[in-house]
């Protein structure tokens, strides 16, 4: 029962059996959920949202560890946590989204300095962690970017 719960939680609901990149899938429907749910876009509800994903990711990828390896890629609960926390206050509109999910995959992927080194946490930390810290760097990337273009008056300001 406990492997039950823990496939089911970690792959949100099986959508990290999605072939090809789940991670990405993922994030994506995640993103498209942000855009389609405005009740979403309470930047409280929103952290509430990523603390609970990541206590529940932090457990149920620690069990998938458990049976099969190292960071298993059909977990994809950590996708979920950190494209949410990509997404935290930003302004309203299909651009702020877009540019959340593209950063957000950006730095999930490439796994710049401390995003790497926190996948090394041991068991369900290590697989939570990286993607937490990838959605901080995206929500500021994102943030500075809109800052710079509406500095430049590519932007409407806030």
């Amino acid at each position: 029962m406990k492997l039950f719960a823990a496939k089911a939680l970690s792959t949100c609901f099986g959508i990290g059996y999605f072939p090809g990149a789940p991670g990405t899938v993922t994030s994506i429907v995640v993103a498209l959920g942000y855009f389609f749910l405005p009740v979403l876009h309470n930047p409280a509800l929103l952290l509430t949202l990523v603390l609970l994903s990541t206590g529940v990711g932090i457990w149920a990828g620690g069990v998938m560890e458990e049976h099969y390896g190292n960071d298993p890629s059909i977990v994809t609960i950590d996708e979920l946590a950190g494209q949410w926390l990509a997404l935290v206050a930003l302004p309203e509109g299909v651009w702020p989204v877009a540019l959340a999910l593209v950063f957000f995959r950006f730095f999930d992927i490439a796994k710049p300095g401390p995003v790497d080194a926190l996948q090394r946490l041991p068991g369900g930390w290590g697989i939570m962690m990286d993607d937490l810290l990838a959605g901080l760097f995206a929500n500021l990337s994102v943030r500075l970017l809109l800052l710079l273009l509406t500095f430049f008056h590519f932007w409407p300001p806030r």
